[in-house]
């Protein structure tokens, strides 16, 4: 079933995104799991087989028995003609309706919809759990999309056109220990071309605290490298995340030339700088991220931040991004807490969504931070 034909049709789209089951073959739409009232009073499910050439045409098939009345009796408002026919190779019927409104059927939508309600309303007048609309899940079968299944948020939300800005993007998440986990947790959740992850340490207990889900004893039992843990976790839902066991060091700096995007998650200063530097001379844009946490008088303080450079704007990282590893580094502590590594994410999600025109930008700074105690964000290195 071809989702690209659905999309671009408003009447099938509407129908999908309201939860029906719809399906096209061989030029006919067809919508399963319909409920209906059996003469034995009993509740079954049948398909309704529309033509998609003429929306002219009233009449509809059905494969099923012939729907009834909650006594048992057939609902006569609907009866046409209940012989068997073979449409095509794939779908056989057995029977039609006919069920005309006044000026006809002004799309899809009202032709489905007006059938299905008066199919259905006996098995939902039995019992009031029957649906027609089940939202089951659609699996891209056909290889249309990078997702293993297709997705219909965006859809409903009718921003396809605007995340479709997405669509050539080459991701790299450098660092998984904390708010790397998060990005990805986001980025999977969006149709990028690719997404690399570059981390050479092993997932354990304590980063099971601080990252998205919620990993099991077996998982932690099994002592996965971070990169294949998240590989196989989000394949589930993203086809293309390519796991790279290894840290990002000057021989394989290469590796981030073909990237459209990078995330900097590492906590050493040093490799923060080499990474960075190396992006701004290869004109790869990025966001870099840390977050500084104390505790004074027994409660947490501190602040997170996102920094962020183009092949445009960069003049401002020397000012914020260092090469020493030092104590009185604000960023520097490895107090991390779950809610402020995916608070983190969450800013850098929305900063890269900026740069790439999904989000309006009035502010277009390049570095902001958070600070926990007052409750603020201040935005700083504004482009021009």
């Amino acid at each position: 079933m071809s989702q690209q034909l659905i999309n671009h049709n408003p009447d099938l789209k509407r129908l999908r995104d309201e939860g029906y089951e719809i399906e096209i073959r061989g030029g006919y739409l067809l919508i399963h799991h319909i409920p209906y009232v059996d003469q034995n009073k009993q509740i079954q499910v049948g398909v309704l087989v529309s033509t998609l050439d003429n929306i002219q045409d009233h009449v509809i098939f059905f494969t099923g028995e012939n729907p009834c009345e909650i006594d048992g009796t057939v609902i006569t408002a609907i009866q046409h003609i209940n012989n068997s026919s073979v449409l095509n190779n794939t779908i056989t019927v057995n029977r039609s309706f006919s069920n005309k409104p006044n000026g006809g059927y002004q799309n899809y939508y009202e032709k489905i919809k007006r059938y299905a309600d008066l199919i259905s309303a006996p098995a939902k007048y039995l019992d009031p759990s029957v649906t027609e609309k089940t939202f089951k899940v659609i699996p891209d079968s056909g290889n249309e999309t990078v997702f293993q299944y297709i997705d219909t948020n965006s859809s409903r939300a009718n921003i396809e056109v605007i995340n479709a800005k997405l669509e050539r993007q080459k991701i790299a998440i450098i660092g998984l220990g904390g708010t790397g986990a998060y990005i990805l947790d986001l980025v999977a959740k969006t149709p990028v071309k690719e997404i690399h992850l570059y981390d050479g340490d092993s997932f354990d207990q304590h980063n099971a605290f601080r990252s998205p889900g919620a990993a099991s004893m077996n998982d932690l039992c099994e002592n996965p490298r971070k990169v294949s843990y998240y590989q196989k976790l989000y394949s589930s839902m993203h086809k293309y995340i390519h796991a790279h066991d290894y840290y990002v060091r000057e021989e394989n700096l290469k590796e981030l030339d073909q990237m459209d995007y990078v995330f900097v998650c590492v906590d050493r200063n040093a490799a923060r700088k080499l990474i960075t530097d190396y992006l701004v001379s290869v004109g790869v844009a990025f966001s870099d991220v840390g977050l500084g946490v104390n505790v004074v008088d027994d409660k947490l303080t501190g602040a997170v931040r996102v920094t962020s450079a183009t092949r445009e704007k960069n003049d401002h990282l020397p000012f914020r991004i260092f090469s020493e590893d030092s104590d009185n580094n604000e960023y520097a502590t490895n107090i991390q807490i779950a809610e402020l590594n995916a608070l983190n994410a969450i800013f850098a999600i929305l900063k890269w969504k900026k740069i790439l025109g999904i989000y309006v930008d009035l502010e277009n700074e390049h570095h902001s931070s958070y600070s926990i105690g007052v409750s603020k964000i201040f935005n700083e290195d504004v482009k021009a």
